[in-house]
Protein backbone atom coordinates (compact mmCIF):
# COMPACT_ATOMS: atom_id res chain seq x y z
CA UNK A 1 0.00 0.00 0.00
CA UNK A 2 1.30 3.56 -0.35
CA UNK A 3 0.38 6.73 1.39
CA UNK A 4 1.04 8.66 -1.41
CA UNK A 5 -3.04 9.42 -2.17
CA UNK A 6 -2.93 10.66 1.23
CA UNK A 7 -2.46 14.24 3.11
CA UNK A 8 0.97 14.51 4.54
CA UNK A 9 0.14 14.18 8.03
CA UNK A 10 -1.82 11.27 7.73
CA UNK A 11 0.79 9.38 5.30
CA UNK A 12 3.31 10.05 8.11
CA UNK A 13 1.02 8.90 10.59
CA UNK A 14 0.46 5.78 8.26
CA UNK A 15 3.91 4.79 7.70
CA UNK A 16 4.69 5.46 11.20
CA UNK A 17 2.12 2.75 12.30
CA UNK A 18 3.36 0.15 9.58
CA UNK A 19 7.00 0.63 10.11
CA UNK A 20 6.23 -1.15 13.34
CA UNK A 21 5.88 -4.50 15.00
CA UNK A 22 1.52 -4.65 15.66
CA UNK A 23 2.65 -4.79 19.85
CA UNK A 24 4.05 -1.07 19.42
CA UNK A 25 1.32 -0.23 16.93
CA UNK A 26 -0.97 -0.50 19.94
CA UNK A 27 1.35 1.82 22.09
CA UNK A 28 1.72 4.30 19.50
CA UNK A 29 -2.30 3.94 19.22
CA UNK A 30 -2.17 4.65 22.93
CA UNK A 31 -0.59 7.54 22.42
CA UNK A 32 -2.84 9.64 19.86
CA UNK A 33 -5.33 8.58 22.52
CA UNK A 34 -3.12 10.99 24.92
CA UNK A 35 -2.57 13.80 22.67
CA UNK A 36 -6.42 14.25 21.72
CA UNK A 37 -6.79 18.06 22.57
CA UNK A 38 -9.78 18.60 24.91
CA UNK A 39 -12.82 20.23 23.42
CA UNK A 40 -12.96 23.97 23.08
CA UNK A 41 -14.66 25.91 25.76
CA UNK A 42 -17.87 26.63 23.29
CA UNK A 43 -18.44 23.25 22.61
CA UNK A 44 -17.46 21.53 26.12
CA UNK A 45 -20.55 23.66 27.33
CA UNK A 46 -22.73 22.12 24.34
CA UNK A 47 -22.37 18.78 23.91
CA UNK A 48 -25.70 18.63 22.14
CA UNK A 49 -23.58 20.59 18.87
CA UNK A 50 -21.57 17.46 18.27
CA UNK A 51 -22.67 14.59 16.34
CA UNK A 52 -22.71 10.68 17.95
CA UNK A 53 -20.67 8.36 15.90
CA UNK A 54 -22.87 4.85 16.82
CA UNK A 55 -20.37 2.49 14.69
CA UNK A 56 -18.04 2.87 17.47
CA UNK A 57 -17.96 0.68 20.52
CA UNK A 58 -17.55 3.81 22.60
CA UNK A 59 -19.16 6.86 23.20
CA UNK A 60 -17.73 9.14 20.77
CA UNK A 61 -18.90 12.59 18.99
CA UNK A 62 -17.27 14.74 16.93
CA UNK A 63 -17.63 18.40 15.24
CA UNK A 64 -16.23 20.40 12.18
CA UNK A 65 -15.98 23.86 11.40
CA UNK A 66 -15.16 24.74 8.00
CA UNK A 67 -13.48 28.34 7.31
CA UNK A 68 -14.46 28.97 3.82
CA UNK A 69 -16.35 27.34 0.89
CA UNK A 70 -15.30 24.94 -1.97
CA UNK A 71 -12.24 22.82 -1.65
CA UNK A 72 -10.04 25.32 -0.36
CA UNK A 73 -11.82 26.11 2.56
CA UNK A 74 -9.61 25.06 5.69
CA UNK A 75 -11.56 21.94 8.24
CA UNK A 76 -11.07 21.66 11.94
CA UNK A 77 -11.78 19.06 13.36
CA UNK A 78 -13.23 18.80 17.68
CA UNK A 79 -13.81 15.07 19.19
CA UNK A 80 -15.16 14.25 22.16
CA UNK A 81 -14.47 10.78 23.62
CA UNK A 82 -14.10 9.40 27.18
CA UNK A 83 -10.48 9.06 29.15
CA UNK A 84 -11.88 5.11 29.44
CA UNK A 85 -11.77 4.70 25.93
CA UNK A 86 -8.09 4.82 24.46
CA UNK A 87 -8.90 2.96 21.47
CA UNK A 88 -11.45 5.47 20.60
CA UNK A 89 -9.54 8.19 21.54
CA UNK A 90 -6.80 7.12 19.72
CA UNK A 91 -8.73 6.91 16.08
CA UNK A 92 -9.86 10.11 16.67
CA UNK A 93 -6.68 11.26 17.71
CA UNK A 94 -4.75 10.13 14.33
CA UNK A 95 -8.13 12.17 12.73
CA UNK A 96 -7.32 15.09 14.40
CA UNK A 97 -3.61 15.41 13.66
CA UNK A 98 -3.91 13.95 10.11
CA UNK A 99 -6.64 16.05 9.04
CA UNK A 100 -7.16 19.10 11.25
CA UNK A 101 -6.45 22.56 9.55
CA UNK A 102 -6.14 20.72 5.93
CA UNK A 103 -9.05 22.25 3.33
CA UNK A 104 -12.17 20.86 2.71
CA UNK A 105 -10.94 18.89 -1.03
CA UNK A 106 -7.93 17.27 0.43
CA UNK A 107 -10.56 15.48 3.64
CA UNK A 108 -12.86 14.46 1.31
CA UNK A 109 -9.81 12.59 -0.89
CA UNK A 110 -9.19 10.56 1.77
CA UNK A 111 -9.58 6.96 0.55
CA UNK A 112 -12.08 4.85 2.46
CA UNK A 113 -9.77 2.00 3.04
CA UNK A 114 -7.57 4.50 5.31
CA UNK A 115 -8.25 2.72 8.01
CA UNK A 116 -6.63 -0.67 7.36
CA UNK A 117 -3.48 0.89 6.04
CA UNK A 118 -2.67 1.69 9.50
CA UNK A 119 -1.68 -2.21 10.01
CA UNK A 120 -4.21 -2.16 13.00
CA UNK A 121 -6.19 -5.32 11.54
CA UNK A 122 -3.82 -7.88 13.16
CA UNK A 123 -4.04 -5.65 16.86
CA UNK A 124 -7.85 -4.50 17.06
CA UNK A 125 -10.92 -6.00 16.15
CA UNK A 126 -13.10 -5.07 12.64
CA UNK A 127 -15.69 -4.07 14.77
CA UNK A 128 -13.22 -1.11 16.17
CA UNK A 129 -11.71 -0.08 12.12
CA UNK A 130 -15.34 0.21 11.39
CA UNK A 131 -15.70 3.13 14.26
CA UNK A 132 -12.94 4.94 13.06
CA UNK A 133 -14.30 4.75 9.56
CA UNK A 134 -17.53 6.04 10.59
CA UNK A 135 -15.81 8.95 12.41
CA UNK A 136 -14.07 9.49 9.09
CA UNK A 137 -17.57 9.06 7.13
CA UNK A 138 -19.23 11.63 9.46
CA UNK A 139 -16.50 14.43 9.15
CA UNK A 140 -16.31 13.52 5.41
CA UNK A 141 -20.50 14.31 5.18
CA UNK A 142 -19.81 17.40 7.56
CA UNK A 143 -17.28 19.19 5.18
CA UNK A 144 -18.94 17.88 2.33
CA UNK A 145 -22.37 20.37 3.79
CA UNK A 146 -20.56 22.97 5.49
CA UNK A 147 -18.00 23.75 2.64
CA UNK A 148 -20.55 23.92 -0.13
CA UNK A 149 -19.54 20.98 -2.23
Amino acid sequence: MTATDLPEGLAGIAEDFTAMPVPERLQLLLEFSQGLPDLPERYAEHPELLEPVPECQSPIFLLTEVEGAGGDAVVRLYFSAPREAPTTRGFAGILHEGLDGRTAQEILDVPADFTGRLGLAEAVSPLRLRGMAGMLGRIKRQVKEKAGI
